[in-house]
């Protein structure tokens, strides 16, 4: 059986909760990474934030990333999976809630992320196929 925790990358960084929506961009580009989660100062998981959020929910509206925080584009609870759940559980998730990266917790700290990615890295290619196709579907 494969777990979570053995596909995820571990250590995520986080943007904080108050930090501006340019602070977020700049670690964005200089992870090279698609999507950050947001945590708040209790180090909890507090929502997740991507580059595409960015642009459609704050520039796009009007808004000003310097004056905007992180945490305004936190919505509703974050998507997550335990980091000691079956590999298939995690893929089932992302595929159901149409997400490309999910939060992995262990207890409740964040431990890591699963992407797709990370899927398609270390899974059997039908898996990974599956999981992207149904994730990409148009409706």
């Amino acid at each position: 059986m494969t777990l979570v925790r053995d596909v995820m990358t571990p250590a995520p960084q986080c943007v904080g909760e108050n930090d501006t929506l340019t602070d977020a961009a700049k670690q964005l580009a200089s992870l090279n990474v698609g999507a950050l989660p947001i945590c708040g100062d209790d180090k909890k998981l507090k929502g997740m934030v991507t580059d595409r959020d960015i642009v459609v929910k704050c520039i796009a509206n009007g808004g000003d990333p310097s004056q905007t925080r992180a945490s305004e584009l936190a919505e509703g609870v974050p998507t997550t999976v335990s980091a000691d759940a079956d590999i298939s559980d995690a893929l089932s998730l992302m595929q159901a809630q149409r997400v490309r990266r999910l939060p992995v917790l262990d207890d409740k700290d964040l431990v890591g992320i699963i992407s797709q990615a990370d899927v398609a890295l270390s899974l059997q290619s039908k898996d990974a196929g599956d999981t992207v196709s149904e994730i990409s579907k148009n409706d």
